[in-house]
């Protein structure tokens, strides 16, 4: 009786163990995650700046996960049509989404249908904030000037075309200062660019990296950065905090899961991406294309998701886009 009670005891401690994985590396979900290769969604073609960045990002993170990542485009509805497919793709973590800002603004501009709420943030990658830059003979050489010399006048400030970032950006800085402006639309930065340097406008609210050559080359000159702090690339420039104006807007990517990934799946993922996305082939990588960086594990880039969806949800119904 005494031995079949110990052989009882016995059998029962392997089925709990077996039950909870026996001590080996497995996640919570019963999987030594990845098994396989993962797939991570570009909602834009192949080719532009964001496809770039996530092949370069998928081939350094490939090396922390032990497993391939295949980087698939599905372009159209201005990143809707990705971001949607990442949305209603399996939560498993083995299919991962690039998203943008435009998982904020499209929403809010009756374009999709999803929330950031329906994504589970693992990584953000890189950021390029707005920033007000002007001609180099213009007759204001801080942001105050600016907005004070808008205060009296009509100030002609360029964009990348009617409710993209850049528009919003510029609306979101009138509107938090108290201005009226005279928003340009043009079919991307550049064109609006070029309108500044011929004298047609007063001002562009582009990225940093958008007018870094004609800055370099003293025919522009930036007033202030739309970011929490400054950037690396003019550490001069002061932002719009320091000035006491509260407004961080621009645009960003980052690496993000169906909502439903269990939590291990997602730690795993957080670990290696934070890793691969905070090394100095990452960062040399965002270097040659002139993008910003900036770094927030899942935590950080959560807060940054729903403070910039604040923003636009007030923001874009305002100004009657449709």
């Amino acid at each position: 009786m005494k031995k079949l009670k110990i052989t009882s005891f016995f059998l029962v401690m392997i089925l709990i163990l077996a039950a909870c994985g026996g001590g080996n590396n497995e996640s919570a979900s019963g999987t030594n995650f990845p098994t396989k290769s993962l797939e991570l969604i570009v909602p834009y073609s192949a080719g532009g700046g964001t496809d770039a960045v996530a092949r370069s990002f998928a081939d350094i993170a490939k090396d922390e996960l032990g497993r391939a990542i295949a980087v698939v485009n599905r372009e159209g509805g201005g990143g809707a049509v990705g971001m949607q497919t990442g949305i209603n793709s399996k939560a498993d973590g083995y299919t991962l989404t690039v998203v943008t800002v435009e998982l904020l603004t499209l929403p809010h501009s009756g374009l999709a249908q999803f929330s950031h709420e329906d994504l589970k943030p693992i990584a953000l990658l890189n950021e390029d904030p707005a920033a007000i830059t002007v001609r180099s003979d213009a007759p204001w050489d801080t942001v105050e000037e600016f907005i004070e010399d808008a205060k009296n006048k009509s100030l002609k400030v360029g964009n990348s075309g009617t409710g993209a970032i850049w528009h919003l950006a510029a609306s979101a800085f009138e509107r938090e200062v108290g201005v009226e402006l005279n928003h340009v639309p043009f079919d991307g930065a550049a064109p609006a660019v070029t309108a500044l340097l011929g004298g047609h406008i007063d001002a562009v609210a582009v990225s940093p990296a958008e007018v870094h050559t004609q800055v370099e080359a003293g025919d522009l000159k930036v007033l202030a950065v739309m970011t929490d702090n400054r950037v690396d690339s003019l550490p001069d420039v002061p932002t719009l905090k320091e000035g006491g104006i509260d407004l961080s807007i621009g645009t960003w990517r980052g690496v993000a899961a169906p909502k439903d990934i269990p939590d291990a799946e997602a730690k795993k993922l957080e670990e290696a991406f934070a890793v691969a996305a905070q090394s100095d082939e990452f960062k040399s990588t965002l270097d040659k294309f002139g993008l910003g960086y900036r770094y927030e594990n899942s935590e950080g880039f959560s807060e940054l998701l729903k403070s910039q969806d604040d923003i636009f949800s007030e923001l874009i119904p305002s100004l009657d886009l449709n």
